[in-house]
């Protein structure tokens, strides 16, 4: 699902980059990750977690990926230069990512999920382009954040078959990953680390 203009508005301001360092700096303190892996993020917006998740976990190859090919050119720009030695970028649905099986040691979700209408299957994508005992970073919103009296007229969100807690869980534990470790705040949202079995 592409974001419209609100939504364009909350993922580019300076607070989201931020919220997106302070959450990437608790993902870390949770799961080590040696340098020069293979990573993917869904959903790169303009390109900010992007170059945080570059800058605090030195990957050798990150995969950004976003729907709207319109913050696939933010990102770009974004990150032009030295930056982008070792980014590649793709426009791409993630419920259908055109990536192998298996090929990612980390995958970074950043408010993505919530915006899928077929989440569970994003999720089996996830896992798919995982490789075992691979790291899933997540961060999702629950519905009363995003689906509440006053957000549900201005930003855009499936309204059919949502998340709450139990729900993600249980759609995780399916999907084959365990908690690494996990941040929640009750009716709002949940930051995670996520291991697919082996």
């Amino acid at each position: 699902m592409k974001l419209n203009w609100a939504e364009r508005l909350v993922v580019n301001n300076p607070m989201r980059v931020f919220e997106q360092r302070l959450e990437i700096g608790w993902m870390k303190k949770h799961a080590r990750l040696s340098p020069g892996g293979s990573f993917l993020e869904i959903g790169c917006g303009r390109g900010a977690g992007a170059s945080i998740i570059r800058e605090q976990f030195s990957p050798a190859f990150l995969c950004a990926t976003d729907l709207d090919p319109m913050m696939m050119k933010r990102a770009v720009r974004y990150l032009y230069g030295r930056e982008t030695r070792n980014i590649r970028f793709c426009a791409a649905d993630g419920l259908r990512l055109p990536l192998t099986d298996s090929v990612f040691d980390a995958v970074f979700g950043f408010g993505v999920l919530h915006h899928i209408p077929d989440w569970q299957g994003a999720l089996a994508e996830v896992a798919r382009v995982l490789k075992p005992g691979g790291l899933y970073f997540l961060e999702e919103l629950y519905p009363s954040l995003y689906q509440n009296f006053i957000t549900k007229h201005i930003l855009l969100h499936p309204e059919k078959n949502r998340f709450g807690p139990c729900d993600l869980q249980t759609a995780l534990e399916s999907a084959g990953f365990s908690v690494r470790a996990t941040f929640q705040i009750k009716f709002a949202g949940i930051l995670a680390v996520l291991e697919k079995a082996n």
